[in-house]
């Protein structure tokens, strides 16, 4: 997908599918984004975010080839706009986003981020400066004082965290960083950060190698809330990770690191498979957000896509402007991308299909990438983990996985 034809943004001011009314929480807070006059200090929503949306997704590859990772359509619109959608609800006004691979995409898309009721600034940095590197970075388009709260997401992370509840947790323990947490089955592909009974932080461990070493099944998920004046002390001009520098020499020099254990709805999309899951799971309404185009359910087709009668979509599929799904073909649990044709009798599962992309007839395709402009020519099968990349051509009847007869 290039960056000039992504979709055009459409965001629901107020929807059957926005974030729930809250006047029943006991945080005295009225509404997504409007403090109630009773609400605590500690209740108070943090006003600003950093959101790290620099990363060149080489994990998604082709889907990144002409698309930062961000901007990817998930449930039909850039994934960025679902998290941007959470954040406003959460009552955060100004976001500031750390670019870098494919930067020239973002603004024009955004602009000021007035469509989302939000005040958008960018900042692009010219050499990867790393997860810290990069929050450090854009400090200086922040306006809050020392002590305030900012926000901070990865720009991969689709989540139901509640974020005013990781805010209100850091207010009310006075931390100096706080994590959201998440509870795995197998923590064995993650770094493990264990807590003690108040929910403070006590180590971050490396991924276990031995079941010995599993002390924990909570691993960092990624949004953080960082008081302001710790931002400011991290090493300007030079890469920093969070996870392996700054929350590490944090935690030994004494500072109160507090972890949030949230274990709704959590999925990192750095793999194709995760990322077209993803997108099922928004349409679905399994995931949350406010800003999926229209009602969803078990499937999404946006204004100006072109579905046969008889085609059937189920499993959370959605259909991008300009796409066309012929007659006799079966999409499920797929992302069918801007311009691209699914020919007649085609079946396509847990795949995604690139922004321009041609599937032939009777072509089956189960858990496979297609590139932007790629073409598939009909009668071919391809299965769990093909990557076609953006242009290729696969002629008629070449690939498949199975037997013809």
């Amino acid at each position: 997908m290039r960056a000039q034809s992504l979709p055009t943004l459409s965001f629901p001011a107020q929807s059957a599918r926005d974030v729930r009314p809250r006047e029943d929480r006991e945080d005295g807070v009225q509404a997504e984004g409007r403090p109630a006059s009773t609400a605590r200090p500690e209740h108070r929503p943090a006003t600003e975010a950093i959101l790290l949306v620099g990363g060149k997704g080489t994990r998604l590859r082709p889907l990144t080839v002409h698309t930062p990772k961000p901007m990817v359509p998930a449930a039909g619109v850039p994934f960025l706009t679902h998290q941007l959608a959470r954040a406003r609800a959460a009552g955060v006004e100004h976001v500031v986003l750390a670019t870098s691979y494919l930067a020239e995409v973002f603004e024009p898309y955004f602009g000021d981020g007035s469509e989302l009721g939000l005040h958008l600034e960018y900042v692009t940095e010219t050499d990867p400066l790393g997860t810290g590197g990069a929050i450090r970075n854009v400090a200086h388009k922040l306006h809050s004082a020392p002590g305030d709260p900012v926000l901070v997401f990865n720009g991969d992370i689709l989540t139901g965290l509640d974020i005013r509840a990781l805010v209100a947790t850091h207010r009310s323990t006075g931390a100096d960083i706080s994590l959201h947490l998440t509870a795995v089955e197998d923590p064995r592909a993650f770094g493990l950060v264990p807590t003690d009974a108040t929910g403070r932080v006590t180590a971050f461990l490396e991924k276990p190698q031995t079941p010995e070493e599993i002390v924990t099944d909570q691993i960092n998920a990624g949004a953080y809330v960082f008081t302001r004046s710790v931002i400011d002390s991290i090493p300007a001009g030079r890469p920093v990770s969070v996870e392996r520098e700054t929350f590490p020499d944090l935690l030994a020099a004494g500072a109160h690191l507090q972890g949030m254990v949230d274990s709704t709805y959590w999925l990192d999309l750095g793999t194709p498979q995760a990322f077209v899951r993803g997108s099922a799971d928004l349409v679905l309404g399994r995931a949350p957000s406010p800003a999926v185009p229209g009602r969803g359910g078990e499937h999404l087709v946006l204004p100006g896509a072109m579905v046969a009668e008889d085609a059937k979509l189920s499993g959370g599929s959605a259909v991008s402007s300009g796409a066309r799904v012929d007659s006799g073909a079966r999409i499920e649990g797929s992302a069918v991308l801007t311009g691209a044709h699914i020919e007649s009798g085609a079946v396509i599962k847990n795949s995604l299909v690139g922004e321009g992309a041609r599937i032939g007839a009777r072509t089956i395709l189960d858990g496979v990438v297609v590139g932007d402009h790629a073409h598939v020519g009909p009668d071919n099968e391809l299965l769990t983990g093909v990557r076609v990349w953006c242009g290729a051509h696969v002629e008629a009847g070449s690939i498949r996985f199975s037997s013809d007869q």
